[in-house]
């Protein structure tokens, strides 16, 4: 099929174009179709000479009656035409563009789209595009403006793309991905019809009804591919079946001996993970809650019930820190049960246990553990599914409960983790205080200096400092950012009479855990960190939390850096500074020191950054959308809908046929199964 040949095809195409294609992922026809314009210039207006008036932006057909070169007083070359329509003539000038002279010959008839502006008493056209011939792509019309990456310009794209859409044109292939009666409930455009105009379309209405269409395809694939995950796993048997029969006794006993009262969210979402866990097929679920709310401690519990029938479970976190940190938490939970805590990072390994905690060195070929029966995976955003997968290899189908604190409004999880049980600990433990956030403009960065001199002298607590980077950056955007070395060095002079440490991602294990232990027992008073502190660290008597270059930090991420402090029963503060102060930057930072409610957060982050930004598409293993915006709840509802209503009426071999159609149409996005 001529859709689907290969880049290298297309007419007219030196290999130096080819290779930039390849390099955005275009490697045949259909990649091209769907690399997407970012907006739409108006040249749809085509106006004869006599007729345009300055401020419009118009496209004239004209031939070209005098062609000339010109270099004004300060270097600059420029081409200048004189065209005629025979309402009248206009002229044109093009910047250091000389091949257009022996392009343009006189007597030819050609188009340029542009603004019309007035010098003196003369109108003159300011040139946007221009094409020679019949063929309308650069003018006369409404023209794709595309995201223009590794030195390929919207002019070569546009002209690449056309060819593609010819091919389409003339191919008898169906390209339709979804059944009729969905794209008739609906009300949606025929897929062909929709990458037609999404790059070349008729209106803006009819450009909108394009991008409907391919932005419904991209939330039906996803959460698709998610159904399809879910519905292989309803299919598979727990290869150690857990029973809390004769065992209840000794978990509520458990649970009665804890330091703390359960939350009533805890206990909620402890109800559901019970249910799951005596269930004949693996759970598969999802626990979201904020820093400090206790998800820790419903996992332990799903592994003291683990333990009580015999199996081993595996707890993963992303950094030694995090890893460490559970290990702690769980020797103390667990310091009078007879449960083991065993530990596996690429430092230090401590086997033979219940439940083992540790690093990616959980995943590796040479750990091996028999009898698994629960796989925890902490902060599972910043795993890939590969990863996920093969940890839970170790065991025989074993249950699966992932954890993050990072906040994810429940209609995007619910899109993003299809595949997966969602449950919500949106409590914190009783007696917390909300943490006082305040954003703290330049002039006032020395009085807070001093507050923070006084709080840490006269209440003996501590103080997190969090700078973006390690070094300065040479670079011009990022020279304002205080790096945390250099920023160390500054506030050792300005807190001379208090002890300061520095922390950061480029450290050894064993510098970065000696750090932290100095730290937690109150040899360190102010702790210069990067955002390493965001997760796993629980310094219950750190009650400051001061980032610097807040405006460089998600909501969500600052939201998550607060949450290193208010852990203890003191009243915590949480102080921003910026560099930049733009009206933007404030509402943000003052909307996050009003907020405290990370999955308002995270919709406010949504709205205002994109996900992409927000989660980090690579780093984190969010799905790149191209199209589609998880910000646009009404689409996200109707392909959920539209998902239902294909579970509910079609058969098992039509699952199988959209596979296929998805799989071939769209490989990129059925990254799931």
């Amino acid at each position: 099929m001529l859709l689907f040949s290969n880049v290298e095809s297309l007419p007219k195409t030196s290999a130096i174009t080819i290779k930039k294609l390849k390099s955005l992922g275009i490697n045949n026809f259909f990649d091209l179709l769907n690399y997407y314009p970012f907006r739409y210039d108006d040249y749809s207006i085509i106006s004869k000479i006599k007729d345009i008036q300055p401020g419009e932006t118009v496209t004239i057909i004209a031939k070209v009656k005098i062609s000339k070169y010109q270099i004004t007083r300060t270097g600059l070359k420029i081409q200048v035409f004189i065209l005629d329509d025979e309402t009248g003539e206009i002229e044109v000038g093009f910047y250091n563009q000389p091949y257009l002279l022996r392009l343009f010959k006189k007597g030819m008839t050609i188009s340029v789209a542009g603004t019309v502006e007035k010098y003196g008493k003369k109108i003159t056209l300011i040139p946007k595009e221009y094409e020679v011939g019949e063929s309308k792509k650069h003018t006369g019309r409404l023209i794709p403006v595309y995201p223009e990456k590794r030195g390929l310009s919207s002019r070569t794209l546009r002209e690449k793309i056309s060819l593609a859409l010819e091919s389409l044109k003339t191919s008898d292939q169906n390209i339709e991905i979804l059944p009729d009666k969905i794209t008739l409930f609906n009300n949606l455009i025929d897929e062909k019809n929709a990458l037609f105009q999404i790059h070349f379309p008729d209106s803006l209405e009819l450009a909108a009804n394009a991008k409907k269409r391919l932005a419904f395809d991209e939330l039906f694939m996803l959460q698709f591919s998610s159904f399809l995950v879910k519905k292989e796993w309803e299919k598979e048997k727990v290869g150690h079946r857990f029973y809390l029969k004769n065992l209840e006794r000794k978990v509520k006993k458990f649970i009665n001996e804890l330091p703390f009262k359960l939350t009533k969210a805890q206990d909620k979402v402890w109800q559901e993970i019970l249910v799951d866990i005596q269930k004949k097929n693996p759970m598969n679920r999802l626990l979201q809650g904020d820093v400090g709310s206790g998800k820790t401690v419903v996992a332990a519990l799903a592994c003291y019930l683990s333990y009580l029938n015999g199996f081993v479970s595996l707890l993963m976190a992303p950094t030694e820190i995090l890893a460490l940190q559970h290990f702690k938490t769980l020797t103390s939970l667990f310091k009078n049960s007879g449960v083991k805590i065993g530990l596996q990072t690429a430092n230090k390994k401590i086997l033979e246990s219940d439940i083992v905690v540790g690093t990616h060195a959980l995943i590796s070929k040479k750990f091996q553990i028999k009898k698994v029966g629960l796989v925890v995976i902490d902060e599972q955003h910043r795993f890939g599914v590969s990863q996920r997968s093969e940890l839970k290899q170790k065991g025989l189908n074993p249950h699966l409960l992932t954890m993050t604190a990072t906040p994810i409004p429940r209609t995007v999880a619910l899109t993003l983790y299809g595949e997966l049980d969602f449950s919500v600990i949106d409590e914190m433990p009783i007696g917390r205080l909300p943490v006082k956030t305040y954003f703290i403009p330049k002039y006032k960065r020395s009085s807070c200096y001093e507050w923070i001199k006084t709080q840490v002298t006269t209440t003996q607590t501590q103080v997190f400092i969090v700078c973006p980077l390690i070094e300065e950056s040479e670079t011009e955007t990022l020279k304002s950012i205080r790096a945390a070395k250099k920023e160390y060095e500054n506030l050792q002079n300005i807190f001379s009479n208090l002890k300061l440490g520095l922390l950061h991602g480029k450290m050894k294990s064993k510098e970065k855990e000696d750090i932290m232990e100095k730290f937690k027992n109150k040899q360190i008073d102010i702790l210069v960190s990067t955002p390493v502190v965001e997760v796993g660290v629980d310094i219950q008597n750190a009650t400051t939390m001061l980032i610097e270059g807040a405006e460089r930090f998600g909501l969500a991420q600052l939201h998550q850096l607060r949450g290193r402090v208010g852990r203890g029963l003191k009243q915590s503060y949480c102080f921003l500074f910026s560099e930049k102060e733009l009206p933007e930057i404030i509402f943000r930072l003052q909307y996050f020191s009003k907020t405290l409610n990370g999955n308002k957060l995270a919709e406010k982050d949504l709205e205002i950054r994109g996900p992409g930004n927000i989660y980090g598409v690579k780093q984190h293993g969010f799905i790149n959308l191209k199209i589609a915006s998880l910000t646009d709840y009404e689409l996200i509802k109707k392909t959920k809908n539209a998902l239902i209503y294909f579970n509910n009426h079609f058969k098992i071999e039509d699952f199988k046929n959209l596979k296929n159609r998805l799989e071939k149409f769209k490989p990129e996005e059925v990254v799931k199964n």
